[in-house]
């Protein structure tokens, strides 16, 4: 698996995303947050693995973990289709822009996110939320659960296969449904 932006063009700078080598580091610092979101992107629909979409991993890991999910674009459709209500849909924009203001109270009114994660966004758009987040909200963590290493993300899995980022997923939901 490489740690090396899947997008050729994505420059660093100084600070590069720590790489999650294990599902399990993820989990132990979503478990950590008090106050995280999950923000889910339009290309959940446009991958398969194993079968299934990966709307459907992202809702079975959104039941396991209770972390609330603000759905971009046209993804709410999506999610009720499949029985799931996220919290709130946004556009990846202005959500992005909501994290980034340190007055706003999260989606609950009791907190601001501390954590923001997200997942299924077309690379370019999440590389440059990702970019403009570490810049201009330095203090706010952010992860990407996808399986395109994000240079500009807090923290971030490597570039791996379908087969790969689908067993990643698993263990993320297995872990918050008491997996081992």
């Amino acid at each position: 698996m490489s740690c090396e932006p899947w997008q050729c063009a994505e420059i660093a700078a100084t600070k590069k995303a720590n790489v999650i080598q294990k599902p399990e580091i993820a989990v132990a610092m979503m478990k950590r947050a008090q106050h995280p979101i999950l923000i889910v992107g339009s290309n959940v629909t446009e991958r398969w693995m194993d079968g299934k979409q990966a709307i459907e991993y992202i809702i079975e890991f959104a039941n396991a973990s209770k972390i609330p999910v603000v759905a971009t674009a046209h993804m709410v459709g999506e999610f009720v289709k499949r029985g799931y209500t996220p919290a709130a849909y946004w556009n990846a924009m202005e959500i992005s822009q909501r994290v980034c203001d340190p007055t706003w109270m999260g989606l609950d009114g009791k907190g601001h996110p501390d954590l923001v994660i997200y997942v299924g966004m077309p690379y370019y758009m999440e590389a440059l939320i990702l970019s403009g987040l570490k810049h201009f909200a330095p203090d706010l963590k952010t992860m990407t659960l996808d399986n395109m290493y994000h240079v500009h993300a807090s923290w971030s899995f490597p570039n791996a296969s379908l087969e790969e980022w689908a067993a990643n997923l698993k263990v993320l939901t297995s872990k918050y449904s008491g997996g081992q």
